[in-house]
């Protein structure tokens, strides 16, 4: 298959800069779609890190975009309700037409997101198996009417779901994280998508997500690599480490060395990121999302569309 690329929608940017308003970053998500790229993507946190709410969000950009799917990068199902969520992503999905990508994650152990836990009144103890549970649940709401379910945190009596997404079992769901839950449960479902933390990383362990997918009987590459990625480009490439630096350490709160030994990033001249996201693509990577470290985001997505993607091989 070809290679798609994204581009992350900066809502936690926005908020730290103290301009919470939604009119650019839905014209950003307009440009990215008639600049040719993809896909469209939104991050989740509730306090942690404050942002837009993303299903909301992607509701409104759905209805300014035709053809550019849309993803949550990524979405905790944890802090949610399962039939709520269920029956807002069904909504969402059919708003946006059947464009709706579900890319999840387990959570971080940070300080600042067990709190979040602790505000939304879920036990952080718990937060695997009800991950698990609830993307169970809402694939069942998804795919069928009167649905039981009986877990160890959820219970459903005859629960029956409208409307259901129009694809058959709904969106797909892409699983986020690099963490040994994360790899082993990437293989049920339809696409791995890590952060990182490098290239070699992802090239070691797609290929085993890949193999277990074809253990459990699944089609080959029934599972889609993905990667979400962070680029500073100028010429400069001390400019562009600086800035990148400051980004992570105003993002995370934390030292720049921290973040990225957790998260894979490049910094410097367009014609070296050629080179480094083309080492993804040929280790597997065959959706690719983009975040720009600060800087002027229109600017840097038209950039990316006409001077980074045309020199990929992305086939």
């Amino acid at each position: 298959m070809g290679v798609e690329f994204g581009v992350l929608i900066p809502t936690r940017e926005v908020v730290m800069s103290g301009r919470p308003e939604t009119g650019p970053l839905l014209a950003m998500a307009e440009r990215a779609e008639a600049a040719g790229f993809d896909s469209v993507w939104i991050g989740d946190s509730l306090t942690a890190r404050p942002r837009h709410e993303p299903l909301t969000l992607m509701s409104a950009v759905a209805a300014r975009t035709r053809r550019v799917r849309l993803g949550t990068g990524v979405l905790l199902p944890a802090l949610r309700n399962p039939v709520v969520l269920a029956h807002v992503v069904g909504t969402l999905d059919r708003v946006a037409e059947g464009r709706v990508i579900l890319g999840v994650g387990i959570a971080a152990d940070m300080p600042a997101i067990r709190k979040e836990f602790a505000a939304a009144g879920v036990p952080w103890e718990r937060r695997v198996g009800r991950f698990l549970e609830t993307l169970e649940i809402c694939r069942a709401l998804w795919s069928r009417d009167h649905v039981s379910f009986h877990g160890k945190h959820f219970t459903l009596d005859d629960v029956t779901m409208e409307p259901k997404p129009p694809r058959a079992g709904g969106p797909p769901i892409w699983i986020g994280g690099s963490g040994p839950t994360a790899l082993r449960e990437a293989a049920r479902f339809d696409a791995w998508f890590p952060t990182g933390p490098s290239v070699e990383f992802f090239a070691e362990h797609f290929p085993r997500v890949q193999s277990a997918a074809r253990a459990a009987g699944r089609v080959p590459d029934a599972v889609t690599g993905a990667a979400y990625l962070t680029l500073a480009l100028d010429a400069n490439a001390a400019a562009a480490q600086t800035r990148m630096d400051r980004f992570l350490e105003t993002y995370y709160a934390a030292p720049a060395k921290v973040i990225k030994a957790r998260q894979a990033g490049y910094a410097g001249p367009i014609e070296g990121c050629v080179e480094w996201i083309q080492r993804w693509i040929d280790a597997g990577a065959r959706h690719i999302a983009l975040r720009f470290a600060g800087g002027d985001q229109l600017a840097q997505v038209d950039e990316a569309a006409t001077r980074l993607l045309p020199k990929l091989k992305r086939r």
